[in-house]
């Protein structure tokens, strides 16, 4: 009954892209003055899981480039962006961690505890 238990996969896999995608953000800011550097990102979920074939284990996580306006010394990192990309990624790591404490919820409730 228990051994395929998607929803926990799905939830997993949600929290693995948000996590990479702020480690995109931090490599993003760190490098906000470095001249020539390109802004970064992670393919949308939505992307990666349809890419998967919906298989939450297969899912690769690539990144690519966040376009922007370019500085004069040719960096595209914009602070203000990338503060937006960072808490997008929170509130989906947010979400992802909701999923799993409400899958976590019914699954106590249905064997009564």
């Amino acid at each position: 009954m228990f051994q395929n238990l998607d929803i926990f996969g799905l939830a997993d896999a949600r929290a693995r892209h948000a996590a990479a995608r702020q480690a995109q953000v931090a490599q993003n800011i760190a490098n906000a003055d470095t001249p020539g550097y390109r802004a970064r990102d992670i393919v949308p979920f939505d992307e990666v899981f349809r890419a998967a074939g919906g298989d939450a284990n297969a899912m690769s996580m690539r990144s690519i480039d966040a376009g922007g306006i370019e500085a004069p010394n040719g960096n595209t990192v914009s602070l203000e962006q990338e503060m937006v990309r960072s808490v997008d990624a929170q509130r989906d790591h947010n979400r992802a961690l909701m999923v799993y404490r409400s899958a976590m919820t019914v699954m106590r409730t249905s064997l009564g505890r």
